[in-house]
């Protein structure tokens, strides 16, 4: 975020309840299948909420290829501390299935991480399957 949005300051994080996080869109990435959610009631992602201003939103658009189709941006209600809170998430536009590069999936982990995660949280991101770049 901090590439890609630099005046969009970290605001809180929280739980997207009765979502959970996958992959997709294996043809689409660079370098194997792409982050997104989808929905699923026994399940969970913990997610960090930014306050975006709208210049920033549209650079996020851009680079997440919104106006392409690759991504689209819905509204969902993420449970935070402070109560429940009303965002946009970018969701994947492609059918969930293959592997996240080891790179990538390391990237989600340390964010998690640092955002203040839970530790199991982390551990399973850091131990779910993925593929090198070589494979």
């Amino acid at each position: 975020m901090a590439q890609r949005a630099p005046h969009s300051p970290l605001r809180t994080t929280g739980w997207l309840q009765g979502w959970r996080l996958t992959f997709g869109g294996e043809n689409v990435g660079f370098e194997g299948a792409l982050a997104t959610v989808v929905e699923d009631a026994d399940e969970h992602v913990f997610v960090v909420l930014y306050d975006v201003p709208e210049f920033d939103e549209q650079a996020l658009d851009e680079w997440e290829g919104a106006a392409l189709g690759v991504y689209r941006k819905i509204r969902v209600r993420i449970a935070t501390l402070d109560g429940d809170v009303l965002a946009w998430l970018y969701v994947l536009d492609a059918y969930e299935g293959g592997l996240p590069s080891a790179r990538y999936l390391g990237i989600l982990a340390d964010a998690a991480e640092r955002a203040g995660a839970p530790d199991d949280y982390v551990k399973d991101l850091r131990t779910r399957p993925c593929k090198s770049l070589g494979d």
